[in-house]
This record gives structure tokens, sequence and C-alpha cells, in this order.
């Protein structure tokens, strides 16, 4: 996003649509200061330049069933960047795994994974994570509560 110039009107209106994407733009155009066809102009802009990537619906995990979420730190045999790579493309497969973070350290990488329960979990361990190519070891960490869950980036910060 190099060379993209935001102004204060612009991160106004991402930190609007990052609280509510679904607002209509004469909402958002009335609580940035603006009139509807500038601010959809700037909506439409941040869209091209990357700096709004999409929009999606947060939906209640338990609700729809999958009552487990864990997080595996997976370690690598080989960090040779045709291995990472593979190892990414394997796990951009697996729709259990919601996010992969490359990590610097001893793990290789940080997956949260969301399951149906525990058997279906270990069910995934065991036939999709452990055995995919280049995998040394897996360690997971089973969430207890999750009391912060904020998408996007602290646009708001004090």
């Amino acid at each position: 996003m190099a060379g993209v110039n935001i102004d204060d009107i612009d991160m106004q209106i991402l930190a609007e649509l990052q609280e509510d994407g679904r607002m209509t733009n004469v909402d958002l155009a009335r609580r940035v200061g603006l009139t509807a066809p500038p601010c959809l102009r700037r909506v439409r802009a941040l869209e091209e330049s990357g700096a709004i990537k999409s929009y999606h619906a947060v939906v209640d995990p338990a609700t729809l069933g999958f009552t487990i979420t864990v997080f595996a730190m997976v370690s690598l045999k080989s960090q040779a960047e045709a291995d990472l790579k593979a190892f990414e493309d394997h796990v951009a497969a697996l729709p259990e795994v919601r996010e992969c973070h490359m990590l610097n350290g001893e793990i290789d990488f940080i997956l949260k994974v969301v399951s149906r329960d525990l058997q279906s979990f270990q069910q995934f361990l065991t036939s999709k994570l452990t055995p995919a190519p280049n995998v040394v070891s897996v360690k997971t960490s089973l969430t207890i509560r999750t009391s912060k869950n904020s998408p996007g980036v602290p646009l708001r910060a004090v």
C-alpha cells in the first residue's frame, strides 16, 4: 500500500466501516461529516488501494456448532522457502484452519483451528495436520474462553 495517501477523514471512514461494514453510505457520510457522493468516492478509493480488503459477517461459532477453538504450534523440519510455501499451501486448503501465522523463534507457525468438538479436532490433527509434509511436531492449546476478539486494527486507539 506504499504511496497511498490516507487523511483524517479516510481514517474516520475506515474506523466506522471496521465497526459496522453494513452501514449505508448515507449513514457513513453523516458520521464522518461528508455528503454521500464524496464519501462513496473515498470508500471506492480505499477499496481500490487495498486499504479495505473485504467485507464479511462475523458469525458465532458456538451457535453453528463449532464449540472448540485450538491454537496449534507447528514446527517444521526445514525452513527453506519452498517448504514454508508448501506448508502454507497445505493449510490454506484446510477449512478448519481459520488463521495461519509464521513466527520467529522455536515455533514456525501458529494456527487457529475451529472444530465442532474434541473428537473432530483429534481427527483433523491426526489425519490432516501432523502428517502434513515437513511437519516435525505440533503442540496444541485448547481455548478455555475468549475474552477479546477484535478484528482489524486499533484505529480508535487512545
